[in-house]
């Protein structure tokens, strides 16, 4: 059974960074892609950011030049690091495979003030 822990969110201004991380236990995590994804208040869970097993990346328009996933296989896990926040990025943050979810984490929230 794989549990997700994300950590790392906060009250920052526009224009601030933040750095997320999310740790996995169980032995699947260095094997599948991974995949941060984020919740609005009223708004569907939408997925902003994913790296393979192999390090390779996509992102959602919306964060592409700001945000940047990375991982650790050794640890079990992945960063994103959000550079240029803007307070649409106000969100719940949560990390979960791509090829399938397990159980969701609690999250992590973010929060942009204008």
């Amino acid at each position: 059974q794989v549990q997700l822990v994300e950590s790392g969110g906060g009250l920052v201004q526009t224009g601030g960074s933040l750095r997320l991380s999310c740790a996995a236990s169980g032995s699947i995590f260095s094997i599948n892609g991974m995949g941060w994804y984020r919740q609005a208040p009223g708004k569907q869970r939408e997925m902003v950011a994913a790296i393979t097993s192999g390090g390779s990346t996509n992102y959602a328009d919306s964060v592409k030049g700001r945000f940047t996933i990375s991982r650790d296989n050794a640890k079990n896990t992945v960063y994103l690091q959000m550079n240029n926040l803007k307070p649409e990025d106000t969100a719940v943050y949560y990390c979960n495979l791509v090829r399938y979810w397990v159980d969701w984490g609690q999250g992590t929230q973010v929060t942009v003030s204008s």
